[in-house]
């Protein structure tokens, strides 16, 4: 079979990636990467790819995935406890700068519906890159992050309108108002099938499919709810992401869209760079070359007009000057959705081809400065006060600002050294009871729904979803955790790896089944690994030496050398032996507890009962406890039968005890 795009799908990531890597020592913007992908393999560059339109259906696949993940990021509670900067600060800074760009365009002689337009180009700042930034540097939680993150998600949520309205201000409609109306309409009866839905009929579907075991259930049941909602939408003569984004904010209002966003999101990063390159395809690099004084003019232009705009929107909100000043340096660039509504702008000919040109090079050129101006943001607001302040007034914004960090101090409401609980059953229980009796907050990530009901029942915070999903970590705050407790045995290796790859710091206790998968644990990055096969074996030692009136203090020092060298004593797996001292202090002569397993035998042990077998007249052994079929049975006298399978747990002396085991096998 004939695949012409194989190839070039190999160019593309091959490229990409070397690109990428260069761009990452010098710690530009992955979406700049993608970009110079495809200006280098487009047809304006070398000319490596030639099925340009393969690529772009490819990069409308990632649009969709785009407005999916930020339909299930942001539910209607999530904005609703937002608040006001989200609404009145988003969208006074969305009007200060469509009006101004309007403004200033329409002085030119550019006709109203294509400045209005490329206002809104100019509106959109870049949510990936600025939110990773402002990550990187440790300052999401700072008054400006903050105040720029919340006009970000405005910006965001702003984009499904501005869609809708583009084929109005191209002309492309005779009778406005009749077409605002049926705008309306058909925007009530999506309204109408996303709360059917969101109450009815998703929530139960996703709840059947994430029963079992893996994943491929519900992450088919996932890509289908998104492709047919998208698909609705265009039978309405709406877009293919405005259904995803209804899709995503259904899935929002049920407890897996944690779950449902981490499997998702590396759909939408592979199909996002598609679209990134495509853009990249459409650069003409001779035009930056023709231009390159226009270009950096408007670039500053665009600078100032969307600092100041910023600036104007948050001091309305009553944010201190320099709080202003470094969210409006925070959101100066063009972002990423004003290439996805570019577009549709440039086939409606509301954007020429030289006009999208020049938004191309100065949203790369201002992406590409984001990372350097947020680096240098506070000192050039720190410069730009004390030039226009006295300096009574400056020590008093200063001190207002500290005053201002102490409140949000106080106010911010986040995780923060709890412990992190994996799996809601017996053990997770037990654990997050004790971690309620002491007043240790502590979150639940529970796979099973109906576990993680009966978590929520008793007030716990609860993650609905797989533990291994990088996202649910990122939720649950594991960088701020002081503690993680794995409490399930499937597929715990995987799950402690990933933690560990989210954390270098946090503490990670493992509970496996067998003391054979702890060293796998520790080399995944585990801090202490609890294997139940000998935690019972350490509990029969220690009950057994007081018996024996070994003083407490000993026993202790036993079991503890025994858990810091894995349970090699109970496993024969070291040197260090246990000694049992007498009460006068004289040694006695070495012994060990072992766990045996009973296989196929020789007969003179198994299915015979232990005074039968003279495993003490023999061996000089004890058998203190046995496990039979998930039991145990600690009443052990001369009566009791051994049967294949049984897990022997003895006191003897070395050799004695390995031929014993010679004789089980």
């Amino acid at each position: 079979m004939h695949f012409p795009l194989f190839g070039e799908l190999i160019v593309i990531l091959g490229l990409a990636a070397g690109i990428l890597f260069l761009f990452r020592r010098f710690r530009l913007p992955g979406i700049l990467g993608f970009i110079l992908t495809g200006m280098i393999a487009g047809p304006h560059g070398l000319g490596w790819v030639k099925e340009v339109e393969e690529v772009e259906a490819m990069a409308e696949i990632g649009v969709v995935f785009l407005l999916f993940v930020i339909g299930m990021e942001f539910s209607l509670k999530k904005l609703a406890s937002l608040g006001r900067t989200v609404f009145v600060g988003g969208l006074l800074q969305a009007l200060l700068t469509i009006g101004a760009v309007h403004g200033t365009l329409h002085l030119f002689g550019m006709a109203t519906g294509p400045a209005i337009f490329i206002g809104f180009l100019v509106t959109l700042s870049s949510t990936a890159i600025v939110l990773r930034v402002l990550q990187e540097q440790g300052r999401m939680n700072a008054p400006h992050g903050r105040v720029a993150t919340a006009i970000l998600i405005f910006q965001d949520i702003i984009v499904v309108p501005m869609m809708l309205v583009t084929p109005m201000l191209a002309g492309q409609s005779s009778d406005i108002t009749g077409d605002l109306v049926l705008l309306g309409g058909k925007m009530l009866l999506l309204v109408v099938l996303v709360f059917i839905s969101g109450r009815f009929i998703v929530p139960r579907l996703l709840h059947q499919a994430i029963k079992g075991k893996g994943n491929e259930l519900f992450i088919i049941t996932i890509v289908v709810i998104c492709f047919a909602a998208a698909f609705a939408t265009q039978a309405l003569g709406l877009s293919l992401a405005l259904g995803a984004f209804f899709a995503g904010l259904v899935i929002s209002e049920t407890e897996h869209a944690y779950h449902a966003t981490g499997i998702v999101l590396p759909f939408h990063e592979l199909f996002m760079s598609f679209f990134f390159v495509s853009i990249g395809m459409l650069v003409d690099v001779s035009r930056f070359l023709e231009h390159p004084f226009l270009i950096i003019g408007l670039l500053l232009l665009m600078t100032l007009v969307k600092v100041m705009a910023a600036m104007v929107a948050v001091l309305v909100l009553r944010y201190p000057f320099r709080t202003a000043l470094m969210s409006g340096l925070a959101l100066f660039q063009l972002g990423e959705f004003g290439f996805i509504l570019a577009i549709p702008g440039l086939r409606s000919g509301l954007l020429s081809e030289a006009h999208y040109q020049l938004f191309l090079a100065v949203a790369i050129l201002s992406m590409a400065a984001t990372p350097f101006m947020l680096e240098y943001a506070e000192a050039i607001t720190r410069k730009a006060i004390l030039l226009f302040l006295p300096r009574k007034v400056v020590r008093r914004m200063y001190r207002l600002e500290e005053m201002r960090k102490g409140q949000d101090r106080e106010l911010s409401k986040v995780l923060r050294d709890h412990v992190v609980i994996i799996g809601y059953g017996l053990n997770g229980r037990n654990v997050a009871s004790a971690a309620m009796n002491a007043q240790i907050e502590c979150l639940v990530i529970e796979e099973d729904p109906d576990l993680a009901h009966k978590a929520q029942a008793r007030g716990l915070k609860v993650l609905v979803g797989d533990a291994a999903n990088p996202h649910l970590l990122e939720v649950a705050h594991v960088e701020r955790a002081r503690a993680v407790v794995v409490a399930v045995s499937e597929g715990a290796k995987r799950i402690v790896a990933n933690v560990r790859a989210h954390s270098a710091t946090v503490h990670i206790i493992a509970r496996i089944r067998y003391v054979r998968e702890a060293e796998e644990l520790y080399a995944a990055g585990a801090n202490e690994v609890i294997p139940e096969e000998f935690e019972t074996s350490i509990q029969i030692f220690h009950r057994l030496l007081r018996k024996y009136l070994v003083p407490e203090d000993r026993i202790k020092e036993l079991v503890a050398n025994c858990r810091s060298d894995h349970y090699g004593v109970l496993t024969g797996r070291t040197a260090n032996k246990v000694r049992a001292g007498k009460p006068a202090e004289a040694p006695q002569k070495d012994m060990e507890i072992v766990t045996l397993t009973v296989t196929m035998g020789r007969g003179k042990v198994v299915g015979r009962t232990l005074g039968e077998s003279g495993i003490r007249e023999r061996y000089g052994a004890t058998v203190l406890a046995i496990r039979r079929d998930g039991r145990y049975i600690t009443n052990v006298n001369g009566s009791v039968r051994i049967l294949t399978d049984d897990v022997l747990y003895l006191l003897g002396a070395p050799d004695a005890l390995a031929r014993l085991d010679s004789e089980l096998r």
